[in-house]
């Protein structure tokens, strides 16, 4: 139970944070993607999907590069705020915003390719504003498809390992989340602990899947 409670709450943390991350970026980054034409829009479109395809431990590699104390925006971190991201939680967090960056733009993307455009230019005929269209029209008819992919990339970052392992460590109580902890009660030989976290993180995962069907199905019945 030592070790349960803090890994509990800092995967967490870590999921709650990264999801954050992705509902500004990855809401901003889908809806650019879907209603701008822009040049070079399907080249960062494919990079964008990098994190679905590469193995976590290459994303976390990249990130130490990006990161590290070295690294370019590591080393800049450390010089201007002193702050350091490697072995912590907020790297950690990172990570996994990272890792689950693609489990929200492609689920807001096609969200805000399902608004009908005629909605949209009938509300600015009606004298709203870009902004005010975008949060009277757009997303009210999007939040089904964008909360689903939060939720996915929320179950997703609670079981990052890879990434999370390369730039963050394993630290307990700091940076040890429950997917590293199941790796290190296995190496210690520690059945009785590895199945008490596995369980936790298989109920969570399968409720936060079960979500997602649910608010989804409204959608392909009304089709």
């Amino acid at each position: 139970m030592e070790t349960l409670s803090p890994a509990l709450y800092l995967s967490l943390k870590v999921a709650s944070c990264a999801t954050i991350i992705n509902l500004i970026l990855g809401m901003l980054t889908g809806y650019a993607l879907a209603k701008r034409r822009f040049i070079g829009r399907d080249l960062l479109d494919t990079l964008l999907t990098l994190p679905m395809v590469l193995p976590p431990t290459v994303m976390g590699y990249y990130l130490l590069v990006l990161f590290g104390r070295e690294g370019t925006i590591g080393k800049w971190l450390q010089n201007t705020f002193d702050i350091s991201l490697v072995f912590t939680w907020q790297g950690a967090a990172i990570a996994a915003a990272v890792v689950t960056f693609p489990l929200i733009t492609k689920p807001a993307r096609a969200a805000f390719e399902g608004v009908n455009p005629q909605l949209e230019q009938a509300a600015k005929t009606l004298g709203l504003s870009s902004t005010a269209v975008f949060f009277r029209v757009t997303l009210p008819l999007a939040w089904r498809g964008i909360l689903s992919g939060l939720l996915l990339a929320f179950a997703r970052a609670l079981g990052e390992f890879g990434a999370t392992l390369m730039i963050a460590g394993s630290i307990p109580n700091e940076t040890q989340t429950l997917s590293i902890a199941i790796y290190e009660a296995v190496q210690a030989g520690d059945d009785s602990l590895a199945n008490q976290l596995v369980i936790i993180i298989s109920v969570v995962c399968v409720t936060i899947l079960w979500l997602t069907q649910y608010l989804s199905k409204p959608r392909y019945q009304s089709q």
